[in-house]
């Protein structure tokens, strides 16, 4: 199924440089404290997709990573902030000055080269935090004649951690090729020969995963392997302690097995240290003291809360929800959500506040370092679980969908392309239903060319679903409506009409009410509403959604495998409806 998809953004160097000069410029004047830390790691992951584009920008040219001047001096430069990073957690948060030599070396890089960078998935949905990365570190027993090796993208900082805390030169970063699932390296032959001239010193080899397959780990081992470095001094630093997935080789296994692996997770981290570290801590910065201890609701737990028993819970797919807690200060509950790292984390704090303010989104306290705390109505009920006046339910969500329409535009962010839409929504549909109806499908969609004129990107909610929405008293509430069009698939930013599709298709809108959402859309964000591009985006939402459910429910078992499928079968048969 074709679900994922990775955000790159194309800038200049100096654009770059500008935004991390931007995120630092106050941070002289910070008093010590959580905040000053995220604004020291935010810097650090806006300079690690800078360092990583200029990496990669040379490995395009050259065909093979190498230590050339702009990969040591990079990975120096990112190294400083990474020193900061470590004195900053270690203090306690008292010590977080920038390094006087940091901003130099920052502006020394060309401004005018265009760099392909790539976001941290880790950062920004996975909480996957870099300070992990400093307790595995600390705890591994390895010393400075470490020699560490990152794996691009997010292991290019991650690397720079593992080297500060063991107090290691500066890393060197290699970026695995390939088949997903046969990755491989290409490196300069003087490198290769300068490293395993080494025969005493070990080797660290860092990144997020392993996934399905585990073979950016295991290219860059094998690579040293066939060096001459033995296996035993090889240690990987992964985000995860579990095996390597289906898809691993069995050279690959076997090594993962066996091989000295150092792991420090979100929970270690966030939820078993003392404060100030402790996630609890910072909550209570934002909302004063709490009532009692974090209730965790990740993986599907919060619909405890929201529904009488497991027969009406809806469908979840349980390794893609954001980690989430519930907390309560004199009585008031409020959810703690993970919200994304660096400058992920504060665009959806912005996001929440201008939705709270417009009336259509909970109440949001603030964010630290990675999680939102938002207002969790306790006494409201989902709108699948309760009846609702039709023509309320239009006005509100037309309303809703009109100020994202006409106040989040999208300009210079990614989204998938129709076409890239149309090749999704036919090879799904092949996949699930068969070659006839794959067929069917292709030819009733039109061809994307003759719609392009038509779309207008904005910052679409991509989760229109029943359950998203609170019923309190006479008026809806929408839950989960920061980021989904930032999120680790192909959909991305998109026209408006992608929501209206959900809207028409999670809500069970009929002709009429559909239309009559298109016309309070058009009336409140100033826009029209293409029903042509509605039409072609009807079946690719159906296609999408049928997708997603089944990958999810791929991965699972017991009753969370049912609710999966059966949704996926729903909009199965939504999608035979709505062909063009």
């Amino acid at each position: 199924m074709l679900v994922y998809g990775d955000v790159e953004h194309t800038e200049t160097v100096g654009a770059k440089q500008a935004s991390i000069r931007d995120v630092l410029s106050e941070i002289h004047s910070m008093p010590p404290g959580i905040e000053r830390h995220g604004t020291l790691v935010t810097a650090f992951i806006g300079t690690g997709e800078l360092v990583q584009g200029m990496i990669d920008a040379e490995f395009q040219v050259r065909g093979f990573d190498t230590l050339s001047d702009v990969h040591q001096n990079g990975m120096e430069c990112l190294s400083l902030l990474a020193s900061a990073i470590e004195r900053s957690w270690r203090s306690e948060f008292k010590e977080g000055s920038l390094p006087q030599d940091f901003l130099e070396k920052l502006l020394s890089f060309d401004p005018s080269r265009t760099i392909c960078t790539r976001q941290a998935e880790g950062y920004a949905f996975y909480a996957l935090y870099p300070e992990c990365y400093l307790e595995a570190a600390k705890a591994s027993g390895l010393g400075a004649n470490t020699r560490v090796i990152g794996i691009r993208s997010i292991g290019t900082g991650l690397s720079t951690l593992v080297a500060a805390a063991i107090g290691a030169p500066a890393p060197f970063t290699l970026r695995p090729i390939g088949h997903p699932f046969k990755r491989e390296v290409k490196v300069d032959p003087t490198l290769t020969k300068t490293l395993a001239a080494d025969r005493d010193g070990s080797f660290a080899i860092v990144d997020e995963g392993p996934g399905l397959s585990g073979s950016s780990f295991g290219a860059v081992a094998d690579w040293l392997e066939e060096a001459g470095v033995a296996r035993q001094r090889i240690h990987f630093f992964p985000s995860h302690d579990g095996p390597l997935g289906p898809q691993a080789g069995t050279r690959h296994r076997e090594r993962w097995s066996s091989a000295p692996r150092h792991i420090h997770t979100m929970d270690d981290l966030l939820l078993r240290e003392l404060p100030p570290h402790h996630l609890a801590a910072w909550v209570e910065d934002l909302i004063g003291p709490l009532d009692g201890p974090l209730e965790d609701l990740s993986g599907g737990a919060w619909r405890w809360h929201r529904y009488q028993d497991e027969a009406s819970w809806p469908p979840s797919n349980l390794q893609q929800e954001r980690r989430k807690f519930l907390v309560s200060t004199d009585g008031a509950p409020w959810l703690v959500k993970f919200a994304g790292l660096g400058e992920t984390g504060t665009r959806k704090l912005w996001m929440a506040r201008y939705l709270h303010e417009a009336g259509f989104a909970p109440e949001v306290a603030g964010y630290r370092h990675g999680f939102l705390v938002h207002r969790w109505h306790e006494d409201a009920r989902s709108l699948d679980q309760v009846a609702f006046d039709r023509d309320q339910l239009i006005d509100q969500v037309g309303a809703y969908l009109g100020f994202r329409g006409r106040h989040c535009p999208a300009a210079g962010h990614q989204g998938a392309s129709l076409g890239g839409l149309r090749h999704m929504a036919v090879y799904n549909t092949r996949q699930a239903l068969g070659d006839e109806a794959g067929s069917i499908l292709d030819q009733s969609l039109p061809h994307p060319d003759n719609l392009d004129g038509n779309v207008r990107r904005v910052w679409t909610d991509n989760r229109m679903h029943a359950w998203e929405w609170l019923v309190c008293g006479d008026r809806l509430i929408k839950t989960d409506a920061l980021d989904h069009s930032a999120a680790h698939d192909l959909i991305g930013h998109q026209d408006i009409g992608w929501d209206i599709a959900g809207a028409i298709v999670e809500l069970g809108l009929s002709e009429e009410e559909a239309t009559r959402l298109c016309t309070i859309v058009e009336r409140t964000s100033g826009h029209p509403v293409s029903r042509e591009l509605l039409a072609f985006l009807l079946p690719c939402y159906c296609a999408f959604q049928m997708g997603a459910h089944l990958m999810a429910a791929a991965a699972l078992e017991g009753g969370e495998e049912t609710r999966l499928r059966k949704a996926a079968d729903r909009y199965g048969r939504l999608l035979r409806r709505h062909e063009a």
